[in-house]
């Protein structure tokens, strides 16, 4: 079955004109990075320890955030798409505010939570002797609390969207709650969750606020690219633009893989 084409609209000059400033106001700032890159030294910049080893620590956290990511916010985002319970608006509110609150404020509040001296920190250090802030680990909590919401919307997007009648069948079947979850609930959200999964990789990648609050910025256990770019502002103005060209091919890389998802048009 052909489609049949659609006609072509007019754009009005009144809408033309802002919509054309817009773009500029985007697109104008990508070119300066690009402009402004030292291709001719590009490749020994990028061979510096001090960026290697940034760059390792950023794909490694951003890694593991998105791990545990995953491994929460999937029963979570289940849980508001398929459980209906007194405060759940509320309940999904609470989970988009790490979109809406300045990471630097989350970096506190972690900090008032898993400090030495935060409500669970104590307990921690006095227990187990584990201390979070500051250290790699403590990176990994930074990034995962500003990322989940990513995660949790898509998949529970992609869980409203999905078809229950067959979750059903397989009830019937005599398939149990658990296997019905993993075997035919999972992967009728495969995409969602994938999709999901990827940009939350995307914006723990990209945390800044929240990590140098409650993790710090030291070089090897800390420090990671977006850290490493403000560092190099103040001292190689050079080195911060190779260090922003990397994150922001990652960035395009990463729109480019989901661009029939997210921002193609029909």
């Amino acid at each position: 079955m052909t489609r049949t084409p659609r006609p072509r609209q007019r754009v009005p000059l009144a809408l033309l004109l802002p919509a054309g400033l817009g773009l500029l106001f985007l697109v104008l700032p990508l070119v300066g990075l690009l402009a402004g890159t030292p291709w001719s030294t590009l490749p020994r910049r990028l061979a510096q320890p001090g960026v290697l080893t940034a760059l390792r620590l950023s794909l490694e956290t951003a890694t593991l955030a998105m791990l545990l990511c995953v491994a929460l916010g999937i029963p979570l985002a289940w849980l508001l798409a398929r459980v209906r319970f007194p405060g759940r608006r509320l309940i999904r509110a609470l989970v988009t505010v790490p979109l809406v609150l300045p990471p630097v404020v989350g970096g506190v509040a972690l900090l008032l939570v898993f400090g030495r001296r935060g409500l669970l920190g104590s307990w921690l250090d006095a227990t187990f002797g584990v201390t979070l802030p500051f250290t790699t680990a403590g990176v990994v909590l930074a990034e995962a609390f500003v990322a989940m919401p990513f995660l949790v919307i898509a998949v529970e997007g992609a869980l409203r969207g999905a078809d229950p009648r067959y979750e059903e069948a397989a009830a019937t079947l005599g398939a149990g709650r658990w296997t019905t979850f993993t075997h035919v609930t999972l992967p009728l959200v495969a995409p969602g969750v994938a999709a999901g999964a990827v940009l939350c990789w995307a914006r723990a990648l990209g945390e800044f606020g929240a990590t140098i609050t409650f993790a710090g910025n030291y070089p090897g256990r800390t420090q990671t690219m977006p850290l490493a770019v403000y560092l190099a502002l103040e001292t190689d103005l050079q080195a911060a633009i190779v260090l922003s060209l990397i994150l922001l091919t990652v960035s395009v890389a990463i729109l480019a893989g989901l661009r029939d998802r997210w921002v193609s048009a029909p």
